[in-house]
């Protein structure tokens, strides 16, 4: 096992003993670290992306299969605060590798909270062709420019070879078992 491997892994398990341990995350634990003054990454949109999405925290409709994922974090500006009322808006393919491009199925938007948390309830998303597991996303606090951008799953045989794929816009999954526990926090221009 390489240094870097070996680090990684010491600092994702570090991370699931705080969560699981119930201690409250600080921005000094962040996924995307805010202190570098770096914000997240763009990506592009994709094909699939429809506007006026519903407003929910949660896609988990009657009928929906897969892997149950929650994926929280923090949107925060490159100064480490956190920003209330900010818009997400998530869109994803379900487990086959479809994407619903009559309804909202596993569409929605939400706002994060006073903290600038947010926290959805979806499964993880299948492959299709020539691409690995990701989530899409679009960040924008108001009065800014929307960052877009997707979010990929660690350890995933596809990632390699997938074009679009960037190392730093992994999930830190703090807990695979039934229902995986993921994270990402956002850094945005305010």
């Amino acid at each position: 096992m390489s240094k870097e491997v070996s680090r990684r892994y010491f600092c994702r398990v570090a991370l699931a003993g705080l969560f699981l341990m119930g201690r409250r995350q600080t921005v000094a634990d962040a996924t995307h670290s805010c202190s570098s003054g770096e914000e997240t990454p763009e990506e592009t949109e994709g094909p699939y992306f429809k506007p006026r999405s519903p407003e929910r925290q949660s896609l988990l409709e009657p009928g929906i299969e897969g892997h149950r994922l929650v994926l929280s974090g923090l949107v925060m500006d490159p100064s480490c605060v956190r920003l209330p009322r900010v818009m997400l808006d998530f869109w994803q393919a379900d487990a086959a590798g479809e994407y619903d491009n009559s309804g909202f199925r596993l569409r929605d938007h939400q706002f994060t909270d006073d903290q600038g948390r947010y926290r959805l309830e979806t499964i993880v998303p299948g492959v299709y062709p020539g691409r690995t597991r990701h989530i899409h996303v679009k960040v924008q606090s108001r009065g800014t420019t929307i960052l877009t951008s997707q979010l990929y799953f660690p350890g995933e045989v596809r990632n390699p070879s997938d074009w679009l794929f960037r190392q730093d816009l992994l999930l830190t999954v703090m807990d695979a078992g039934e229902t995986m526990r993921a994270r990402f926090d956002f850094v945005v221009t305010a």
